[in-house]
């Protein structure tokens, strides 16, 4: 059975505990891409990882190996979500379908107390552990993320990189819209 999981970014404090705003797994596009690849038979996920706004590897990494991941898993991964695929898979000998990066952070030159990413060795041939990684990139998101995608595009081998103009952080904010055609497309290629 094909499957997804579509992980979410990290939040600044403030909006994670706001009341009125959407939850992580239901932000953005992601309920729409969920909805959409359920309607193409593939099972789809949108996990709540623990404290986004301050993200742990091992806490997500707890939640994230509840799934089964085989060669029939998408990984689809938002900003901190999509950094946090490329750690795990660097580290694990594992073999999933489809990778695809948007607007992926791996926290290259913060200084702040976010460990999510210390000791990242990214695999060069991660490639060989997917059918195929895509990243998703933005003419004017922020310089980090932009940072974030030169040193994955230059590091894994045969990644693919889809640019796109004025998407920002491909956040509701950015795009305008919950929809998100281009990604869902490239999901069923």
């Amino acid at each position: 059975m094909k499957t997804a999981i579509i992980l979410h970014g990290m939040p600044d404090k403030e909006n994670y505990f706001n009341s009125k705003a959407d939850s992580q797994s239901n932000c953005h596009w992601l309920p729409w891409l969920q909805q959409q690849l359920n309607l193409h038979g593939i099972l789809s996920q949108t996990p709540e990882m623990p404290e986004p706004y301050n993200p742990d590897y091992e806490k997500w990494k707890k939640v994230f190996e509840q799934f089964i991941l085989d060669e029939d898993t998408v990984l689809i991964g938002h900003s901190c979500g999509a950094g946090f695929i490329v750690k795990y898979l660097s580290e694990q000998n594992i073999k999933v379908g489809k990778v695809v990066l948007v607007a992926p952070w791996i926290n290259s030159e913060r200084e702040d107390n976010i460990t999510m990413f210390e000791n990242l060795v990214i695999d060069e041939n991660l490639i060989n552990k997917t059918s195929r990684v895509t990243i998703f990139s933005s003419s004017n998101d922020d310089q980090a993320i932009k940072n974030s995608i030169d040193i994955l595009k230059n590091t894994i081998k045969g990644t693919m990189v889809l640019e796109f103009k004025n998407y920002g952080h491909f956040c509701l904010g950015d795009m305008k819209t919950r929809e998100f055609p281009e990604l869902l497309n490239e999901i069923l290629k």
